[in-house]
This record gives C-alpha cells, sequence and structure tokens, in this order.
C-alpha cells in the first residue's frame, strides 16, 4: 500500500490511535508527537498518544506530549478506526496495549528496524533509515502535508536522538538533508540539543558514574558490560530511562567492540540494551527474542542478571568465532 492510501485512511478515519514502544526513547516520542501534529494541522482531527511506560522527563519539551496518556489511563473497550504504531520493532513491543491493534479496522507500521517483520495491515518499514522519524518524515513529504514548526521540533529531534546527535553510522545524506530541511522550517538545533543532552537530573549522572565505576572487562577488553540492579536504582533515587545512553558510554571505550548493559527487572529477568562497534548485535539479540539494528539492538532475557551475563556472552563469542 503507498502513502497514497495511508493518506486517505487517515482522513477517512475518525478516531485514531498512535502507539510508542515500551521505555520510549527520543525516536518513538518525537515519531509519536509529530505525527499527532501533522494530523492534526491537515485533517484538523486530533489522535489519541498511548505511552507503555513512564515518559522520561528529558523530552517533556515536545510539543503535545502532554496530550499522550498512560495505558492505565485508556479504556480497554474503546475501537478505534486506525491504529499506528511507531518504531515499534515488533508485535510483543505493544505488550498490551494490542487489544486496541487487534481490534483496530484498520493498522498502520512505521518503523526502521531490520527486524521488523511487518505485521500491520499497511506497512512502511525502511531498515536503511537512520529513524521512524526519517521514514515518517518522508512519508509526510510524498504525502505533500503541510509541515509546521511544531510537528518539524518533534521529527528533528527523532532523527538526533538514533543518530546519536550524527554521530552514528545511520547517519546518511538522506538523514542529514530532512534535518536541513527541518532547521530550515525553524527548529533551532542547539536548543533541541540541550533538551536532549545536556537536561540530565543530579541523580541520573551521579547513578550512571557509579554504573561505569563498576563496568567487568572480557576478552582483552573488547567485551564490557556493566549491570544494573534495582537497589542501585533505588539508592540513587532513579527513573526507569536510567540507563538512556549507558551503553553508548561503555561503546566509546577505545578497546570496546561490544558493549551492554543488564538491568534487572526482577529476580528472574532481565532487560539488555547491547551497542557495537562493528559486530552483529541485532543477531545475538534475536536468539533471545529481540532485536533491532546491527550496531544497537536489545532484548528482555528470563533469567537473573548473573545468568544473563552469562548467556550473552557465549552468544557474542560464538557471533564472534
Amino acid at each position: 500500500m503507498d502513502c497514497i492510501q495511508l493518506n486517505n485512511i487517515i482522513k477517512a478515519s475518525k478516531n485514531i490511535l498512535i502507539i510508542s514502544h515500551l521505555n520510549p526513547d527520543g525516536d518513538t516520542l518525537g515519531s509519536m508527537c509529530g505525527l499527532y501534529s501533522g494530523i492534526k494541522d491537515n485533517f484538523k482531527k486530533k489522535a489519541d498518544m498511548l505511552l507503555l511506560s513512564k515518559l522520561p522527563s528529558v523530552y517533556e519539551f515536545l510539543p503535545f506530549i502532554k496530550e499522550a496518556k498512560h495505558i492505565s489511563e485508556f479504556d480497554k473497550s474503546r475501537e478505534y478506526d486506525l491504529v499506528i504504531n511507531v518504531d515499534v520493532a515488533s508485535y510483543d513491543r505493544m505488550c498490551d496495549s494490542s487489544i486496541f491493534f487487534e481490534k483496530a479496522a484498520n493498522t498502520a507500521n512505521i518503523d526502521h528496524h531490520k527486524t521488523n517483520e511487518g505485521y500491520a495491515k499497511i506497512n512502511f518499514v525502511e531498515p536503511n533509515a537512520s529513524s521512524t522519524g526519517e521514514v515518517l518524515f518522508g512519508l509526510m513529504k510524498e504525502m505533500e502535508w503541510k509541515i509546521s514548526l511544531d510537528t518539524a521540533i518533534c521529527l528533528y529531534t527523532a532523527i538526533l536522538t538514533d543518530t546519536g546527535s550524527f554521530r552514528f553510522d545511520n547517519t546518511s545524506p538522506r538523514a542529514l538533508n530532512f534535518a536541513s530541511e527541518l532547521v530550515n522550517i525553524g527548529v533551532k538545533p542547539s536548543q533541541i540539543y540541550k533538551y536532549c543532552y545536556e537536561s540530565n537530573s543530579k541523580a541520573l549522572v551521579l547513578f550512571q558514574a557509579h554504573c561505569i565505576g563498576k563496568a567487568m572487562f572480557e576478552d582483552d577488553n573488547r567485551i564490557v558490560y556493566t549491570i544494573v540492579y534495582k537497589k542501585d536504582m533505588e539508592k540513587f533515587c532513579a527513573g526507569e530511562d536510567c540507563t538512556e545512553g549507558l551503553t553508548e558510554k561503555l561503546r566509546a571505550i577505545n578497546t570496546t567492540e561490544v558493549a551492554f548493559v543488564v538491568k534487572e527487572l526482577n529476580s528472574n529477568m532481565s532487560k539488555i540494551s547491547m551497542r557495537s562497534k562493528n559486530t552483529d548485535v541485532a543477531e545475538i539479540c534475536s536468539v533471545f527474542g529481540g532485536g533491532g539494528h546491527k550496531l544497537a539492538a536489545g532484548c528482555v532475557i528470563k533469567s537473573n542478571t548473573k545468568d544473563a551475563v552469562k548467556k550473552l556472552l557465549e552468544e557474542i563469542r560464538k557471533q564472534k568465532s
């Protein structure tokens, strides 16, 4: 289905829901708010926006983000004409919000993860795109939507954060060209950078320093990892977004080839964030039901943190052998 058909479905839909993924980042939130803004400006209608986790405070500046509601605030019996997922790489990443997806007359999936299997009725998945924000801006341009400053701020944030402020390998000419177009609309890069990267709380900075200080190194310093325990999060009053950017800091060490963070969810469940310089970590995470990109991926392992580390090290060594 092409973007013109998507445009027509949005135009015809009376009630629309936009879903962001669990543990939201700048790409899913920027894309969600950008799509909300675009629909409002071009069709004079409002969509609902759904959060599965607490909003990271660093993204409170996004236009219309206050309109987003946590899933606990939704009436589960409600049915939507159209449900659009943004940056949701797999069906299970919708968690409890899948109830709305299943009942919707139409569903759309806008994403850039190579592991996305196209689970919606309408799928716009571009694995070579830097971000879902880039995919979405491309669609908006093709549909000839008016792009307001509010929409531009949201899309720029999505592209900026998923390219690591234009440092990662996914920073393509198209991503830079799109960012330039958004700046021409009125986005102020220095302002968005400060919001995204210079607005961390004291608790977050001290907590991450603690985690980095107890990092473990394996295989001649080529593999580095740290474990985030619930008791430490409580001690430092760290929020659920406390690991944001932590894996990248470990990858930045000059000897590192693969870096990962193991976050304790409970005594038998661990959340993994993995980054690399060359190794395909999406392949490693897929072993545990996760996925993502070649150099940035994640998963959840049904094990305590110690066993999760053991399993990850085995898979990393298999991949590198």
